[in-house]
């Protein structure tokens, strides 16, 4: 399952805080879609201090990056430190 697989990915992060939530019956059909599901991420990390939301996002990415845009096609991220909340 496909937030399995983005949970042990992002394991790395040590998250107080990780919601995976699966849009992807939301988007169904729609143009471009190549099968790829559609994420929306919640991730609470000390790993987030002091860092910018491009470079939080980009850690991420990477963590994820070959599974785009075959296994995921769409990907919704809000990413926060701990001292954010």
């Amino acid at each position: 399952m496909m937030k399995n697989i983005i949970q042990n990915r992002l394991a790395f992060l040590k998250a107080t805080k990780l919601n995976i939530i699966d849009e992807s019956d939301l988007h169904k059909g729609h143009a471009g879609n190549t099968g790829g599901g559609h994420f929306n991420l919640i991730v609470v990390s000390e790993i987030f201090q002091n860092k910018s939301t491009m470079e939080r996002h980009r850690i991420i990415y990477s963590a994820l990056e070959d599974l785009i845009p075959n296994d995921i096609h769409a990907l919704s991220i809000k990413a926060i430190a701990p001292s954010e909340i």
